[in-house]
């Protein structure tokens, strides 16, 4: 596309500048270099680009400096040329201040759209079109992921810009969000498009050296990305409280979870019925807890199961004994297992016992 001519307006009294230095040799007064400022403020407003208006400058210049310069000496040209040199940098400092200004509001309503959106704190209408603005349509399905690294990052950090960088080289043409919130990652992609999330993940885990990253559900209208943002933040601390070391989470992989805790006071009840005997063992609770985990979690294989847990297999088998004894649920035993497992997670997910149920 062709860039819009700019007109000779633009440049002001340019031409009358340099005829009057040509015949005094002045330098600019105070006013004249302000005005020049305001005039690189307003091109700058009217979306011209400062290379073009550089170029229009130094073709005035030249088209002008026979009428400008008659019979000029060399003090002369000195200082038509400081007077061009004055003019254009009083003309570039305006431009540039005024495109800081843009930046900066840009980037404030940027991130005043991206905290009402993850938030849900706008209303749905009025968020939906300033969506269109930031290449959503919150009238589709969309879903969120996030990523959490060994540190809190902003978006001007190194790891966020390459992330985009890396998911704009690949999905250049997709309708993609990418921002940071809390210090985290975060990817805005629509439903249909899971590649886009799948690529964010990966890169995401490499780039903050092997960082978490949880996928959302995708769900339609302004407030499903809230949702999805919601899921995935869920995951990522439900990965921390049941010790889920996967690289990549899919909140639709951990429904299980929420439904147990739903009714919080039934399963701090069933810790208590099922687990609670465990702390008159000699340590506490916590050892035995753990090996009914890692048993649970090797697939209540004992040779397995000992071996994460750097123990003989006679050594578990005691301690298995020693969990019946407690609670009078035999983890072997299919019928009990179950109870137990449930029991297991609860204590997980309730932080039991460093948390008084």
């Amino acid at each position: 596309m062709a860039e819009p001519r700019i007109p000779a307006e633009a440049l002001g009294d340019y031409t009358g500048i340099l005829a009057e230095v040509a015949h005094t040799g002045r330098r600019l007064t105070r006013a004249e270099l302000e005005t020049r400022r305001e005039l690189g403020r307003a091109a700058a407003e009217a979306g011209y680009q400062l290379r073009a208006l550089v170029t229009l400058h130094l073709a005035v210049t030249r088209a002008h400096w026979p009428q400008a310069a008659v019979a000029a000496t060399a003090m002369t040209t000195d200082s038509v040329l400081a007077a061009v040199e004055q003019a254009v940098d009083a003309f570039a400092e305006g431009f540039e201040r005024a495109q800081r200004l843009t930046v900066r509001r840009e980037e404030a309503a940027r991130r005043e759209f991206i905290d009402d959106l993850l938030y849900g704190r706008s209303d749905m209408g009025r968020l939906a079109e300033r969506a269109t603005r930031f290449g959503l349509r919150l009238s589709r399905a969309h879903a969120v992921a996030v990523a959490a690294g060994g540190e809190a990052y902003t978006e001007t950090d190194p790891v966020p810009r390459a992330v985009e960088a890396a998911l704009l080289a690949r999905f250049s043409g997709r309708k993609i969000l990418l921002t940071t919130k809390d210090g985290r990652l975060v990817c805005i992609a629509p439903g249909s498009q899971p590649d886009v999330l799948r690529h964010f993940a990966k890169q995401s885990h490499a780039a903050t050296e092997g960082g978490q990253v949880a996928i959302g559900r995708a769900h339609r209208g302004p407030g499903g990305v809230v949702a999805s943002y919601d899921e995935a933040l869920e995951a990522l601390d439900l990965a921390t409280r049941m010790g889920l070391d996967d690289p990549v989470l899919h909140a639709s992989d951990l429904l299980v979870y929420p439904v147990l805790t739903r009714d919080r006071q039934a399963m701090a009840d069933l810790v208590r019925s099922q687990l609670g005997p465990l702390q008159r063992a000699r340590g506490g609770a916590e050892p035995l807890l753990e090996t009914l985990s890692v048993y649970f979690d090797a697939g209540c294989v004992s040779a397995e199961a000992a071996r994460r847990l750097s123990l003989s297999v006679r050594a578990l088998t005691y301690r298995l004994q020693r969990i019946h004894e407690l609670t009078g649920a035999d983890p072997s035993d299919p019928m009990h297992r179950y109870s137990l497992q449930t029991a297991v997670i609860g204590a997980r997910l309730l932080d039991w016992p460093a948390t008084e149920l």
